[in-house]
């Protein structure tokens, strides 16, 4: 009789990856630009979580699917609530050395999905140059600025509550950054805002004036969890090696919008932020340090110090992903027989 032995329970899920996955995965919706996909693929938990979330969607639950997400919403709560403030600070004082952990954190996913894609063929060669393609386009996209793909109305509301929840699974897309392509992050966040506020006053009559965007959005973002993690299942049954070139075309080309050296603009009247014009009156609150994370930036050399120390922090981030992924793999290879 044989028993396999897994890090924490038998039903061969990877508990302490799938909680140290969520926490990075709400790390990543903290800073600007970084998709919680991408940890979530860092982290060898990919394939994992999206066929928990496509089992959910279709009501067909099961302890590993219970596990895998209950982990990955745990973990990612407690990083968004506890590290929220730290996050923030390091952003407007330390950005080089934020994104430098990132850029490491995001290729510490490359040799992991590098081993789900052996063996390499041209297939997936192919996919590989179509990822890095479609991030390439984002990129440009990104640098171009907010609402270039303007949108309005519930419709609008509905495509951008779908694109934010599709970035959540999407490896290398940025929910903030598609909701600024389509011209919708100040409406929708303002009215998350909004809500929040006045749920703490206590004002109902506040709140329900925002359900005519919180409802749609909501909407929206059942319908892109609900579709995108189906259509991916899908294509990683079918097409695996395809498929996971493209994530991993992503994944490698995901830097490029990450670059770390770059300062914060000063924001002045007429510039738009986060899809919000600036005015004489909002002016003193656009400059606070607070919304500096949110500026526009622009490229500065860096000194031999810095660059030094970018490469050192990228090799931490890239140590860290590809050591969290290996957490649990020698237990679970273990095994024990008794005739």
């Amino acid at each position: 009789m044989k028993t396999e032995q897994t890090e924490t329970n038998t039903t061969g899920v990877p508990l302490i990856r799938c909680g140290l996955g969520g926490v990075l995965m709400g790390l990543a919706n903290l800073v600007p630009g970084i998709s919680g996909g991408t940890m979530l693929v860092a982290c060898g938990i990919y394939t994992l979580f999206i066929n928990a979330v496509s089992e959910v969607t279709r009501f067909r639950f099961s302890r590993s699917s219970t596990l895998v997400l209950g982990m990955v919403i745990l973990g990612a709560l407690i990083s968004i609530g506890g590290l929220a403030s730290t996050i923030h600070f390091g952003l407007v004082h330390y950005r080089w050395m934020m994104f430098s952990v990132f850029i490491g954190l995001t290729l510490g996913g490359v040799p992991i999905l590098w081993a789900m894609g052996k063996p390499i063929k041209k297939d997936s060669i192919a996919g590989v140059i179509v990822g890095i393609i479609l991030m390439g386009a984002l990129v440009v996209l990104q640098e171009m600025g907010s609402g270039t793909l303007a949108l309005s109305g519930t419709a609008g509301l509905i495509i951008g509550g779908a694109a934010a929840a599709s970035a959540m699974i999407l490896p290398g897309v940025s929910g903030a950054f598609l909701l600024l392509l389509l011209g919708m992050y100040e409406p929708i966040i303002g009215a998350i805002k909004e809500t929040v506020h006045s749920l703490k006053d206590g004002d109902v009559g506040a709140v329900m004036d925002q359900m005519s965007v919180i409802i749609p959005v909501g909407i929206g973002v059942l319908l892109g969890v609900a579709i995108v993690s189906n259509v991916l299942k899908w294509v990683l049954n079918r097409y695996e090696r395809v498929t996971i070139g493209v994530l991993l075309g992503l994944i490698i080309a995901a830097p490029a919008g990450l670059y770390p050296f770059r300062d914060g603009v000063l924001p002045q009247v007429g510039d738009s932020i986060k899809g919000e014009l600036v005015t004489v009156e909002n002016l003193e609150d656009m400059q606070a340090a607070d919304n500096a994370k949110d500026w526009a930036q622009k490229s500065f050399a860096p000194s031999a110090m810095q660059f030094a120390g970018s490469f050192g922090l990228i090799l931490i981030g890239f140590a860290g992903t590809v050591g969290i992924s290996k957490l649990g793999k020698e237990k679970a290879q273990q095994t024990t027989s008794t005739d």
